[in-house]
């Protein structure tokens, strides 16, 4: 099969490799579509030891079973396996499997490659009506709606009644944006940096954006979302939060400095890490996307998988208007 291989810092080849060989419990997908996602743009950036070249990325995907259970379904990719018996599977926080394993990673290829092999209960099928590239976008999502939930359990009111400040226009960021939208939040701010990803997101409908370079933006926010996490937007997030906020991280752009440590003591700020999304998460997320109450999500751009390389340069170099790109191995 054909294959876009992270062959060293900075490098990808669009390369023939092996076809996956399915375990017993495994299906086989051939892929239609696969997300670019920031860790994939980390990897290949020479930022992530977890990703050592030669190595397939990719692990936000959707296509048709062609072999194995669910044979001939369409479906959307849980790409983290896990072992189903220990104590944090067993007690429905399964993303923080002591074995986990996540396609993309060693030892498990990702999915910017025409086939894929991964355990069928890791699969959601899909509708007619929803597309592959749209389905795609699960992974993402999820993420954003695991943190939401978490985030509203550690409020202290409705999220109803919360001001919400999302930190980037990206997909992390924005699926968040989406989800607040559809659990009821009313009063939502995203800040993003790029004007084409503003002017996306104000597109979604009850979505306040600005430039977060402006000195505007609400203050006194009731529930944080990094979706980018940098040092510099710890440090904004955290200075706009009112005394009880919460803060949830899901960005994982560097390790350094920016949470106020003394603020987040003396005010009684709650900052939560949030890592992926459960099983449980990943299929209400699909759910959601497809009885229509995340949007349209037709703001992802799509490239063949042959055209991998120049894709992730463009994502690199800031030419990339759109909060996604999604890979086509078969377009």
């Amino acid at each position: 099969m054909k294959a876009l291989v992270y062959t060293g810092v900075r490098e990808l080849q669009f390369l023939d490799v092996p076809d996956p060989q399915p375990g017993p419990e495994d299906a086989l997908i051939r892929v239609e579509a696969s997300g670019i996602c920031g860790s994939d743009m980390h990897a290949w950036a020479g930022h992530d030891e977890r990703r050592p070249a030669p190595l397939v990325l990719g692990h936000e995907a959707a296509g048709t079973v062609v072999e194995g259970p669910l044979s001939g379904q369409r479906v959307t990719v849980n790409p983290l396996v896990t072992c189903g018996t220990c104590k944090a599977c067993l007690s429905g926080r399964d993303n923080l499997c002591a074995t986990r394993q996540i396609i993309s990673m060693p030892p498990r290829e990702g999915a910017f490659a025409q086939y894929l092999a991964i355990p069928a209960r890791n699969l959601v099928v899909v509708p007619e009506h929803v597309s592959f590239a749209v389905a795609s976008l699960a992974e993402p999502l999820a993420c954003g709606w695991h943190a939401v939930r978490l985030g509203q359990r550690a409020l202290d009111m409705p999220l109803s009644s919360a001001r919400c400040l999302v930190i980037g226009g990206g997909a992390i960021g924005l699926g968040a944006a989406l989800v607040l939208r559809a659990m009821g939040a009313g009063d939502i701010w995203l800040a993003e940096t790029s004007i084409d990803r503003r002017e996306i997101a104000a597109a979604q409908g009850n979505i306040a954006t600005f430039d977060p370079r402006s000195g505007t933006g609400p203050r006194d926010v009731d529930l944080v979302i990094d979706g980018v996490g940098f040092g510099a937007t710890r440090a904004a997030g955290s200075a706009a939060l009112r005394p009880g906020g919460v803060f949830m991280h899901i960005g994982l752009g560097d390790a350094r400095e920016g949470l106020d440590i003394r603020r987040t003591t003396l005010q009684e700020l709650s900052f939560i890490g949030t890592y992926t999304y459960t099983a449980q998460d990943f299929r209400d997320t699909a759910s959601a996307m497809f009885e229509g109450r995340l949007g349209s999500l037709d703001w992802a751009e799509t490239a063949p998988l042959s055209a991998g390389a120049d894709a992730f340069g463009r994502i690199a170099s800031g030419q990339v208007p759109a909060p996604k790109i999604t890979l086509l191995p078969n377009g």
